[in-house]
Order: structure tokens, then C-alpha cells, then sequence
């Protein structure tokens, strides 16, 4: 099938020989006015470098500007028929149109205030000009009716369903964005609020802006402004297209691509059930989140590091357009309620092992155990008791991993081969799974955890809060805004402190002042003063609250102490060594 491609201005694509149709299958328009302000703020500097006042702007030096290139269009539509299905460039037209439509109202504003703005009254001949403008600028925002044709207005753009009659009535239709000014918004969708966002930032921009500045900048805008506009009849010639545009750098997501691939593959008769379950699960996760749900599908799928992009590695090990209603049936929608559970910590069993698991996970410095997370749970979503059993050793696991500071390639090649275990229904539970840690993966856990915990930022927050989980039994919750980690000896005892007398020696305080046995939570940023205290002070003015009771059982466990000697350190290490091998099966 041919597919065709030219450059065009605005005069030649807001005009008869199209009619732009949003498929119901794109997402909303999502344009804010961060990307509406750069295409005006763009627009308005080109002219300005060549022209000192865009007042003073001639049609010879509109013919003198450079042409000023706004994107690409692509489009499914047959040769001789306007009605143009808009694959890529949702975003601009939609843009250009309230723009187009802005400039409008504000030319209109002037005719309604030249019978009481004396100081501005426009003369008659400029008063026939601007009627002449609206009339003119009308054609480019919607066809207008005709006697002879006897059709009624017809916009030149349409939006989803959803969204047309919002854009129709206070964008498209004359003296709609007044109307849109004048309105009590509250209520209305994210697209419906970056088209008045957007409208009302470019109304705002331009509003003191004369009749010969409107004509001048609208001028550029339609005669210089020009977008390559790729359209063919075939849609899966259209979507291609899409693709390849989006896969050589131009910014969109490449789920929005995988989308239209997989979408434009699904019958007319399906195609609005499979759309809407498509933007259910991406609306119900959020987009970061979507993207990051792909990127662990690419995983349970190839198993091992991506040695390209993500979106060629779905096309290639997961495959979903080959059957793109069983891949959205069985696989993305599946695996989306998986990802929601487990990022939520959400399973809700009865005794709540599995949500206290998966929200140890969630703490981890990574998101690499997330894959065989959601595929153990897809295939045993109904089985509390296994769940309860996996996600624990996973947590051990991922835990154990993050303590020994194990590098990515190195996590990505055990979760590989844990995911094939799972795939193949292996016995996760034998020694020499990559589900169990292996006895000298233990002992560099456990000297890690005896070493300096402090300096090894990454971890020692979570190590503690698992310690203090611990201690404090069923009813901790950990919900504090800050929580940090602080030494009970200080780093830089003072001269005349007690400290020195309990640790006179600089070789024996260093021994002990970054181990777990010294350090403690606080839900409070560190203060460096505080952190010096003598001990006595310390527990007074520093480890307590106002109410007199730390909030953390590893903290209350210090504040029962009368000295801090470094007997009092070791018998505390030792005990939070074994709480912790205990916790981990160490």
C-alpha cells in the first residue's frame, strides 16, 4: 500500500481537503501549558529575530521568513476522501486550534469594545479588516456552512467523542472562548482543563496585542508554519509509519507506541472494548508506572538483561501483535493487577504476611525482584499460603542482595534464572535455588551487617527499620515523613565530654561508633549540635519526644540505659546480629 508524504502549510491542512478525527483509541489531549507556552513562546521569537516589531510585519516579510516547521502528522485516509484518522499529531492540531481560536476572540474583543474604548476606537476601515480577520480565520478553525453546498459547519478537527463537545463549545465555536473565560470549571477532566489552561494562557499572552500584531502573527502562522503530514489508506501502513517516526527520537513513550501497534492490529468490532481496557490499565497505574509495568513484562519474558531498547525487545520475545487480544486479555491485564498488588502492598490476606512482605520489597534500592513478583503471584494468585512462603524468601533474598551491594548485571542474572524456575514450576525451596541465599552469600551478609553499618548509606536505614520491626512486634507502622539514622556516641565527642571518659582511646571510639550497636531512629533531621550532647542530655533533649517515649523500639531499648560504655555496645550488637540472623535465616 502507498503512503504518501508532503510538506504543507497550515492554509493547506486546516482546509477542505481534510477533516481531522481523533480515534477513540488515543489517549486524551495531555498538552500543558509548559508545552503550549514553548510552541507559542517558539513561534513568537522566530519572527522576532528577523522583524524588530511584529507590528511592523509586511507580506513581503512574511515571503522573506523562513519557514518555521511544526512536527509531523500521520494520518489513515483514502486518496480523494477528506475524513483523515489523526495516528501522530493530536497534540499540535489541537494546540494550533485553540490558538487559532484565541486570536479570534481577542480581534472579536476589539469590534464589541469599539462602541465605548474611545481611547482605542478602531477607525471604519480598520473595523471592516477585523471583520474581514474573524471571517477569514473562521475558515481555518472550522468549514462553514453553504447554500449551495446546503452542509452545516463542519469543525476542522475533532476530538475523541469524549472531548468534542467540551472543545466544540468553547473552543471551535465563535465567541466560545469568551464563554470559556466566563466559566466555573470544578469539575471538568484532565484534557478538558489543558484545553482551558492552554486557551487561557495564550488568551492572556496575547491579549494586549493590536489589530496589525494579530494579523501580522496569524499571517506566520498560517503562510509560514508548515508540518509533514504522511498519511495512506492501509492502517497498518498508518501505525508502521507512527512507529518508525517515534522510534527515531521524537518524544513520545514507547508504550504510547506499542499501542498503536497492538491496537491498530484488533478489528473495528473490538477495537473500542480493547482501547478501553488499554487505558484502564494505564489510567488505573499511571504512566511512569505502565512503562515501568513493560519493562517487567520484557523481563519475564527474555530473562536476562536488555541488550537493546525495551520496546524492540517487546516486539521481539513478548510478541503482542501476533495476537494482540489474547496479549492484552492474558497478559497485560493480568500482569497490570499483579504490578497494583504488589507496588500497593494490596494481596489483603487474612493474616497479612504477604502485604507485610511485599512492603519490606517495596523498600528495597530496586525494582529488579519486581518480575518474579509478578509472575509467582499471576500464576498462584489464589493460593495465600504459597504466596506467603515465596514472598518472604523473596524479601530475604532481595534483602540479602541489596546488604552484599550485589551489582545489576549480577541481580539480573539471578532473577533470570529465578524467573525460569518459576516458569517451569522448580522447587523453589532446595539449597541450590536462586530463590535461597548460598552459605558464603550469608557470611558477606552478616559481615556487613558487623561492620560499619553507619557508612553504607544505602542500607542501614532499611537494616534498622527491619531490626526496630522486630523489636516492636505486629503493631509498627513506619508512616514518619523523616526518619534517620543517628549515632548514641557521637562522631566528634567534645574535649570536656564524657565520652572521652568512657572512650578515651580515638582507635577503640572509631571501633565502635558506626556498628549497629550504636545507632538508633529518629523521626527528626539531624542536628549536628544535638548529636554531641553527653549521654545523659542526649536521651533527654534528643532521643525523646515531647511525650517522653521514642517512637521506635530500637531507640526506647537506649534511653533504658544509665551509661554508654562499650560493653553496652557489644551486648547490643550481638543482640541485633542474632535478631536479625534470625529474620533472614542466616
Amino acid at each position: 500500500m502507498m503512503i504518501k508524504g508532503e510538506e504543507k502549510y497550515i492554509r493547506d491542512i486546516f482546509c477542505d481537503n481534510f477533516v481531522f478525527e481523533i480515534p477513540r483509541y488515543q489517549r486524551p489531549y495531555a498538552w500543558t501549558e509548559e508545552e503550549a507556552g514553548i510552541l507559542l513562546d517558539d513561534i513568537l521569537s522566530f519572527i522576532s529575530d528577523d522583524v524588530a516589531n511584529i507590528e511592523n510585519l509586511t507580506e513581503e516579510d512574511l515571503g522573506n521568513l523562513s519557514e518555521y516547521f511544526l512536527g509531523s502528522v500521520v494520518l489513515i485516509k483514502d486518496e480523494n476522501d477528506p475524513k483523515s484518522q489523526v495516528v501522530d499529531g493530536q497534540q499540535r492540531l489541537t494546540t494550533l486550534t485553540i490558538l487559532l481560536s484565541v486570536i479570534r476572540q481577542l480581534v472579536a474583543n476589539k469590534l464589541t469594545d469599539n462602541e465605548r474604548d474611545v481611547a482605542n476606537k478602531l477607525t471604519d476601515n480598520e473595523r471592516d479588516v477585523a471583520n474581514k480577520f474573524v471571517f477569514e480565520l473562521n475558515n481555518f478553525i472550522y468549514e462553514q456552512s453553504g447554500i449551495i453546498t446546503q452542509h452545516k459547519d463542519r469543525p476542522r478537527l475533532q476530538l475523541r467523542e469524549k472531548d468534542q463537545d467540551y472543545f466544540k463549545t468553547y473552543i471551535q465555536d465563535e465567541h466560545g472562548i469568551k464563554k470559556l473565560n466566563d466559566m466555573d470549571s470544578p469539575n471538568l477532566t484532565d484534557s478538558e482543563k489543558n484545553i482551558q489552561q492552554n486557551a487561557m494562557l495564550f488568551y492572556d499572552t496575547l491579549q494586549n496585542f493590536s489589530l496589525k500584531q494579530f494579523i501580522a502573527l496569524s499571517g506566520f502562522i498560517i503562510n509560514n508554519c508548515c508540518m509533514i503530514i504522511v498519511w495512506t489508506s492501509d492502517t497498518e501502513s498508518a501505525y508502521r509509519t507512527f512507529a518508525i517516526l517515534n522510534d527515531r527520537g521524537m518524544n513520545l513513550s514507547f508504550t504510547d507506541i506499542l499501542k498503536s501497534e497492538i491496537l491498530g492490529k484488533i478489528s473495528k468490532e473490538k477495537e473500542e472494548k480493547y482501547t478501553k481496557e488499554w487505558e484502564y490499565a494505564e489510567d488505573s497505574v499511571g504512566r511512569e508506572d505502565f512503562k515501568n509495568l513493560f519493562t517487567h513484562i520484557r523481563m519475564i519474558y527474555r530473562k536476562e538483561k536488555a541488550k537493546k531498547t525495551v520496546l524492540k525487545e517487546i516486539r521481539k520475545f513478548v510478541k503482542p501483535t501476533q495476537n494482540p487480544e489474547e496479549f492484552i486479555d492474558n497478559v497485560l491485564l493480568p500482569y497490570r493487577d499483579a504490578y497494583d498488588i504488589i507496588k500497593n502492598a494490596a494481596y489483603q490476606s487474612k493474616k497479612n504476611v504477604i502485604d507485610e512482605s511485599l512492603k519490606w520489597l517495596n523498600k528495597i534500592d530496586n525494582f529488579d525482584w519486581m518480575p518474579p513478583a509478578m509472575l509467582f503471584l499471576h500464576k498462584n494468585q489464589n493460593y495465600p499460603v504459597e504466596l506467603g512462603k515465596f514472598f518472604s524468601r523473596l524479601e530475604r533474598l532481595a534483602s540479602g542482595l541489596m546488604i552484599q551491594r550485589t551489582n545489576l548485571n549480577e541481580r539480573i542474572k539471578r532473577y533470570g534464572a529465578l524467573l525460569t524456575d518459576i516458569e517451569t514450576n522448580k522447587d523453589l525451596y532446595t539449597d541450590d535455588s536462586p530463590l535461597q541465599l548460598s552459605e558464603n552469600e550469608k557470611r558477606n551478609i552478616l559481615d556487613t551487617l558487623n561492620g560499619d553499618l553507619y557508612l553504607i548509606s544505602k542500607i542501614r536505614l532499611y537494616v534498622l527499620l527491619k531490626l526496630d520491626r522486630e523489636l516492636a512486634g505486629e503493631g509498627a507502622i513506619y508512616d514518619h515523613s523523616i526518619i534517620s539514622v543517628e549515632h548514641v556516641l557521637p562522631q566528634n565527642p567534645r574535649q570536656d565530654s564524657v565520652w572521652l571518659k568512657w572512650f578515651p582511646e580515638e582507635e577503640e571510639r572509631q571501633k565502635y561508633t558506626h556498628k549497629i550497636g550504636n545507632l538508633v531512629l529518629l523521626t527528626r533531621k539531624k542536628n549536628s549540635q544535638a548529636g554531641n550532647y553527653d549521654f545523659d542530655e542526649k536521651k533527654e533533649k534528643y532521643f525523646s519526644t515531647r511525650e517522653g517515649v521514642a517512637p521506635f523500639a530500637i531507640t526506647t531499648k537506649v534511653l533504658q540505659e544509665s551509661e554508654w560504655k562499650p560493653d553496652v555496645i557489644d551486648r547490643r550488637q550481638k543482640e541485633s546480629i542474632d535478631t536479625l540472623k534470625t529474620i533472614w535465616c542466616l
